[in-house]
């Protein structure tokens, strides 16, 4: 049995108690299934002020009524059907850390990326540079919670503590961790350890491609 199409609608809509229960209800009605939400405030341009919601939903009868009968929400002003962001963007790899390592680490990623994504596959990369044991241990753990995240690069000199405990929660979520060889713990917790940034950021998109070759988990626990 094929799996149910996934589909993205974007609404813009009255900033007011109870909305998203109303779309909840309707999408619900259409026997579809939330599987993303998000949403925001609109702080700028024409929608300024009003709420922004975006939806992913599999399992819908019709996406085409769906979209229909939200429009006859009260303070719905926008409804639209979009591409899904795994079907734009794919998958995520996550690089943080360091900033000149970050930079290296997504100069290999954003390469090796685009050799695959040129084969008709969507790898993104996503970095953030960030300094302090806490700052760090946040991020990682929040890592878990990003939505088409697919695997954690971290680049730095040094990384332990609270930034171990968090890698472990990334990897509860099977999510794999690439770390740069550095000092501290974190390193000792990773999936793999390489030395170059550049060929960490290649084996990360390799081992997340759909027509690599390459497994991390056939090297685990080693250095390179």
């Amino acid at each position: 049995m094929d799996a149910p199409k996934n589909y993205a609608i974007s609404l813009v809509v009255d900033n007011h108690k109870g909305i998203l229960r109303d779309i909840g209800s309707v999408c619900a009605e259409h026997n579809a299934n939330i599987i993303l939400t998000q949403q925001e405030t609109v702080t700028r341009g024409p929608d300024k002020g009003y709420a922004w919601v975006d939806l992913e939903i599999e399992g819908c009868d019709n996406a085409e009524d769906l979209v229909c009968d939200l429009r006859t929400i009260f303070g719905i002003r926008r409804v639209e059907q979009h591409d899904t962001f795994s079907t734009i963007f794919g998958k995520r790899v996550i690089v943080m850390g360091g900033g000149a390592q970050v930079a290296q680490v997504a100069m290999g990623a954003v390469n090796e990326a685009d050799r695959h994504n040129i084969r008709g596959e969507r790898i993104s990369v996503d970095t953030i540079p960030l300094v302090g044991e806490s700052n760090l241990a946040s991020a990682v753990e929040a890592v878990a919670r990003l939505p088409r995240a697919s695997i954690l690069v971290l680049a730095g000199s040094i990384m332990g503590g609270d930034i171990t405990k968090a890698i472990r929660t990334v990897q509860a979520e099977e999510i794999p961790v690439i770390c740069l060889k550095m000092v501290g713990s974190a390193s000792d917790a990773a999936d793999l350890v390489v030395t170059d940034p550049i060929q960490a950021g290649v084996m990360a998109v390799m081992h997340i491609s759909s027509i690599g070759v390459f497994d991390l988990y056939r090297v685990k626990g080693r250095e390179f």
